[in-house]
């Protein structure tokens, strides 16, 4: 059977329209730009980089019911010209998975002839508004905004499918993302493959639409990332600056670039457009305006990115042209680009030194910073990658992370500054830093000086091998020390070693960073001793041993009411086997600490040997929860014994110190006091902004 006449116009109006535009990409973006778009055209992403997604069934319209309060947080305004069936799908996509936050959703109907107004005014809960006349899609999200009564607006396209808790996270954003204006979600195809992570505007006022066509897996696309725009098919801002710019602009009228424009305005004002990541919404795109520039009301986009143009021409001028690649497009919304680089990927819930990371990376971007962050696996290690990309932290991961020559390679010229942890980490990276990206200042954080915390366990033990050992690690870790641009240590202990072994090195604290969490139960509530430690690291091990050994027997002789919960992943049988003590009991990880820093009365470091600072101290004071520690515990930590913490290292002075505290109201409540100031004096973000600022940033005094 031959072709229609329909099937003939739409091959041949596909094939002119591909010329036609390949023509005016090359005029306009040139060779290279134009090629891309070519290749980005016929991508195929693998099945195992494609994304599941609820998508509801179609059904014939029955009676159903859309969250409402009459108190919203947020109002969600749908524009809607005919095309129920995708209307019906949206909003009981927004049913099926109803937000913890409270809203109101507004559909505007602009003149609608389909069932759209018989359908939608039985929806129990929506507040259905029918425009007298068709005035297009500006107008009708400007119609529903001048009603709304929620603090945020919330534009969402009638042919979308929210996936489950997109909205809560999309307005999470504004909490969490300082400064944020206007926050949009990641739009897919129904297929899973992306259609939009944000968008930037080219320096010639083209708008490109990031990780078209490819897997939302990506790293460069999967992270909270700043932009210049995000399409209105959903988008979050809040109503009074949505009501300060005038709401969407109608000279863009009746559609076209006023989403952009929008971006423009929130950016100029200095505030910041998002593209939030974890808010995902499936978008059919074109379906009521079509794709064809030259028909309907889509032939207004070329028009309208002319209007565009002219009114932003001034800042267009520091905005990229099309050659530049769009993983480095938005680079320029930050002050710098620091890569950081460790064995692992940090889990601030398992060990002190991950939450050092994790919070330096923090305020890396507080500072204005965008942190790019590589694991030496390259592994993606679930939720602990997640919660770096909720962070903003743009953290790359197999398979889309090349091997290390040609990773650095491509992403080398764009870091002012390498931070690599660990001295056996940096060895191996070291000299692919200095061929690829040999602009970029290098920093070594030492974490911990190993060589230290090896030498003093071989004396404990009196073990040579272990000292041997110890100074082939010093070897290493100072041959790091001198090849690096700047070091960073955690104690002031560990510099004043360093001045005397690299007497030349530039060496500073950037010691633990906690957040002060603030004080929990008081002494009456409070019962019980907690010890927290990863059993990776061997000092405690030996710490939880022969604190159960030798030092709770003699408490629990005292007071047999007092249980010690010791607390720490990748627990050992030996560790395990503590748990047959009378009045032991052994957690294992334990995902939420807060329990046990707001509920038990005292935490113990039992330390016999380690460097640099040590986190579990730090974590309970900054929950107001006091400790009894050995020196080793709180060295270089600023506390003073019967002040700030009870110092004790033989197994009789611990126990004595132990109960003690727990029966001392009054020291006890003197020793959370000072704990508090402690940590927000030396360990707070705070506390190292000046030499993150100075030593990362290049900031001058």
């Amino acid at each position: 059977m031959g072709l229609s006449w329909t099937e003939v116009r739409f091959l041949y109006d596909r094939g002119t329209g591909l010329f036609r535009r390949g023509l005016t990409s090359l005029r306009t973006r040139g060779v290279r730009a134009s090629w891309e778009r070519v290749l980005k055209q016929f991508y195929r992403v693998p099945d195992t980089q494609l994304l599941a997604l609820y998508l509801p069934q179609q059904e014939p319209f029955a009676h159903f019911s859309v969250p409402f309060s009459a108190t919203p947080r947020a109002s969600i305004v749908i524009p809607v010209y005919n095309q129920f069936e995708h209307t019906l799908a949206c909003l009981r996509a927004v049913a099926a998975y109803p937000p913890e936050a409270s809203i109101e959703i507004i559909v505007v109907d602009d003149g609608s002839s389909d069932a759209t107004e018989s359908s939608l005014v039985q929806v129990d809960g929506l507040r259905y508004h029918r425009r007298r006349q068709n005035g297009g899609f500006i107008a009708a999200c400007n119609d529903g905004a001048s009603q709304a009564t929620g603090e945020y607006l919330v534009f969402l396209n009638n042919d979308t499918i929210p996936q489950p808790g997109w909205l809560d996270v999309l307005l999470s954003t504004f909490e969490e993302q300082p400064g944020t204006g206007l926050a949009g979600s990641q739009l897919l195809y129904p297929d899973g493959r992306l259609q939009e992570s944000g968008g930037i505007v080219r320096n010639d006022g083209r708008a490109d639409n990031l990780g078209r066509l490819r897997s939302a897996l990506e790293p460069e696309f999967s992270y909270v990332r700043r932009v210049d725009y995000c399409s209105g098919a959903a988008i979050a801002i809040h109503r009074d600056l949505f009501a300060q710019f005038g709401g969407f602009d109608t000279h863009y009228s009746p559609a076209y670039y006023e989403d952009t424009d929008l971006g423009m305005k929130v950016t100029a004002a200095g505030l910041r457009a998002i593209c939030q990541t974890g808010s995902r919404v499936v978008h059919l795109e074109g379906i009521t305006s079509g794709t064809d520039i030259r028909r309907g009301i889509k032939r207004h986009q070329v028009r309208n990115q002319e209007l565009f143009q002219q009114r932003w021409a001034s800042r267009l001028q520091a905005h990229p042209d099309h050659e530049q690649p769009s993983v480095r497009a938005t680079d320029r919304h930050y002050t710098r680009v620091v890569l950081v680089i460790d064995a692992l990927t940090p889990q601030p819930d398992r060990d002190s030194g991950s939450l050092r990371l994790f919070n330096l990376m923090r305020l890396l971007k507080e500072e204005g910073a965008h942190v790019v962050f590589l694991p030496a696996n390259r592994a993606h290690d679930g939720r602990y990658t997640e919660a770096l990309q909720q962070l903003g932290v743009e953290v790359w991961y197999a398979p889309f992370a090349k091997r290390p020559h040609a990773w650095l390679r491509d992403h080398g010229a764009r870091f002012d500054t390498v931070l690599v942890c660990r001295h056996y980490v940096l060895r191996e990276w070291l000299p692919l830093l200095r061929k690829f990206a040999p602009q970029a200042k290098l920093v070594f954080d030492t974490v911990d000086l190993h060589y230290l915390r090896e030498r003093r366990g071989a004396e404990l033990t009196s073990d040579q091998t272990l000292m041997r050992a110890s100074e082939r690690t010093r070897a290493l870790e100072l041959d790091m020390i001198a090849r690096s641009d700047a070091t960073l240590v955690v104690s002031e202990v560990e510099r004043s070693l360093l001045a005397q072994d690299a007497p030349a090195a530039q060496v500073d604290i950037l010691s633990n960073l906690h957040h002060v969490q603030g004080r929990g139960l008081p002494f009456e509530q409070r019962r019980d001793l907690v010890f927290v430690g990863g059993f990776r690291h061997p000092p405690n091990v030996d710490a939880a041993r022969w604190f159960v050994t030798e030092v709770f027997p003699l408490v629990h002789a005292q007071e047999p009411q007092i249980v010690f919960h010791c607390i720490g992943s990748d627990t050992p049988a030996e560790i395990e086997a503590l748990a047959s003590q009378p009045g032991v009991r052994v957690h294992g990880h334990v995902p939420d600490l807060s329990p046990y820093m707001d509920g038990a009365r005292i935490c113990v470091a039992p330390l016999r040997y380690g460097a640099g600072v040590k986190g579990k101290v730090n974590l309970s004071m900054a929950h107001g929860q006091p400790v009894v520690a050995t020196a080793c515990a709180v060295e270089g930590m600023h506390l003073r014994n019967g002040e700030d913490v009870l110092v004790a290292d033989d197994a009789a002075g611990f126990a004595e110190a132990v109960l003690r505290l727990y029966r001392d109201e009054a020291l006890w409540q003197r020793l959370a006091d000072n704990g508090l100031a402690n940590v927000e004096r030396h360990f707070s973000l705070d506390a190292g902004r000046e030499v993150v600022r100075r030593v990362l940033l290049g900031a001058t005094a």
